[in-house]
């Protein structure tokens, strides 16, 4: 069954031709011209990803985004005119897994559903081990991290930044090698797009009870900690 794809855009133009590219690589698109259409569409029948405008009337894109974190980990990639950085980081503090600069080109953006399509997609081959460190549950072929028992929500990013530094535990990460696991060798962002997801994952593992398990080793990169600290 196709992929399908929420594209959550007012302009009608820039929605038509998003949706002709993602249909021509076999994807099944719906649009909504409103974030509030949008929001309704994505809770209705869940998306395997959502292209979200910023600019979008009744509900702008990092409301939409706001509201959708609060009970869902749909990848979202955000479409954005601003130039500031604090505004690209604002939408992935908010749980955008990847964000494309408009003007874009629609290639590009068919490359990068493509690539976070892959991230979120069930290992093939098999299922892949569950991992376990002091209490840390981590469950690949469900994508589901558990606390002591408790259930952790995660967006597709945060789980796939969790599971790259679990799988050796107390081993320091750079910003480099976490992007080329997580984002992949093509990801034109910026590296700035890790601290913000490593900041987000390590406030929800705290909040589950895990504080102190993502360390920052100054000048360097990252590591999950064997033991809590």
């Amino acid at each position: 069954m196709a992929a399908r794809i929420l594209v959550v855009e007012d302009d009608a133009d820039v929605a038509s031709v998003v949706r002709a590219y993602l249909e021509r690589e076999g994807y099944a698109v719906e649009v909504a011209h409103d974030g509030l259409a949008g929001l309704r569409a994505a809770q209705e029948r869940t998306p395997a990803l959502i292209v979200l405008d910023w600019m979008l009337p009744h509900l702008d894109g990092p409301s939409f985004l706001a509201r959708l974190r609060r009970d869902a980990a749909t990848p979202v990639i955000m479409l954005t005119a601003r130039i500031e950085e604090s505004d690209r980081v604002l939408g992935l503090e908010l749980g955008a897994d990847d964000y494309v600069a408009k003007p874009f080109s629609p290639r590009e953006l068919v490359a990068r559903v493509k690539a976070v399509l892959r991230r979120t997609s069930p290992p093939e081959g098999g299922a892949q081990e569950t991992i376990e460190h002091a209490g840390l549950h981590i469950d690949p072929a469900r994508r589901t991290v558990r606390v002591q028992g408790r259930p952790v929500a995660l967006t597709a990013l945060e789980f796939d930044l969790l599971h790259v530094l679990a799988r050796t535990p107390g081993r320091v990460f750079s910003r480099t090698e976490l992007l080329d696991a997580v984002w992949g060798e093509d990801f034109m962002g910026v590296d700035r797009v890790v601290d913000v997801h490593v900041s987000n994952l390590r406030h929800k593992l705290a909040a589950a009870g895990a504080d102190g398990r993502l360390a920052t080793v100054r000048g360097v990169g990252y590591k999950l900690e064997e033991e809590p600290s």
